[in-house]
């Protein structure tokens, strides 16, 4: 099949436009959830949303919309065990995180009957995302991009140094929950690019490549975006082409890219020393 074909079919325009989308918020959620020292919070809200979606498949409810109440919930939870019972970050994520797959896996097994999307969550399907999924993420992005473009400031000052931004008056606590909100509402919608498994590293591994070649939070940001969409369009591409999973050779570009990355950077750090040396 010819690269071109791909866009005679429906399923693909929409899930290229779904990487697209993906790639931008993931890219600025990483760069926040990086800067705080937060990458944890990606995987425990992640697995609360396991939680969320036994319940639904349970109850006979939305998964989707129960994964989503599961992930604010739990990612608020964090925040509120952190700033009001001194409770370390790290500590709560691990709570969430275990609780939310106890709960899960529990409800999965009193589900009578066998759960068919189960896999698609656990691993991720970008191939079927529907017209009203693009929808859901387009009007998300749109609302993530406003906001911080808005509090583009505040952002900043509450990733690198809390105590500080709150000396300063910034609206410290407004802006910590709005994001946590941000991180877990994208956390949901994204468990169809990669399922649950590899959630973390869509998060976290464009930021950490990014954060080689920069240090300013907006050029670690711009960098993010182009390293997520050169990685979610060019898997899509091969997975479609040679029939393996989108999500795994996703990763595993990002993967591929971060190492090639780090390689480069030392030996580039090298021929400067040996110059300088010399």
């Amino acid at each position: 099949m010819q690269i071109f074909e791909l866009f005679d079919y429906p399923f693909f325009v929409n899930a290229l436009i779904g990487v697209v989308l993906i790639s931008i918020s993931a890219a600025i959620i990483g760069t926040y959830i990086i800067s705080r020292r937060l990458v944890a919070i990606s995987g425990g809200v992640t697995h609360a949303c396991f939680g969320g979606l036994g319940l639904g498949y349970f109850l006979g409810i939305n998964p989707v919309v129960m994964a989503a109440v599961f992930a604010v919930a739990s990612s608020a939870g964090v925040e509120w065990l952190s700033a009001r019972c001194n409770v370390r970050e790290d500590s709560a994520i691990a709570v969430v995180w275990s609780l939310g797959m106890a709960v899960g896996v529990l409800f999965v097994f009193l589900t009578p009957g066998y759960v068919p999307e189960l896999n698609s969550f656990l691993f991720g399907n970008i191939l079927t995302i529907s017209t009203s999924d693009l929808l859901l993420f387009g009007g998300y992005t749109a609302v993530l991009v406003a906001f911080f473009a808005l509090h583009y400031r505040h952002i900043i000052a509450c990733a690198f140094d809390r105590d500080f931004a709150a000396t300063r008056g910034l609206p410290v606590k407004f802006t910590s929950y709005a994001m946590t909100v941000m991180v877990a509402l994208c956390i949901v919608l994204t468990i169809r690019l990669v399922g649950i498994m590899m959630l973390m590293s869509v998060f976290s591994l464009p930021m950490m490549t990014a954060e080689i070649f920069s240090q300013r939070y907006s050029r670690m940001t711009l960098i993010s975006v182009a390293i997520a969409l050169f990685a979610g369009i060019g898997g899509l591409m091969l997975g479609t082409i040679v029939d393996v999973p989108c999500s795994a050779i996703i990763v595993i570009i990002l993967a591929v890219i971060f190492v090639v990355a780090r390689v480069f950077k030392a030996i580039f750090r090298n021929v400067r020393h040996s110059s300088v040396q010399a």
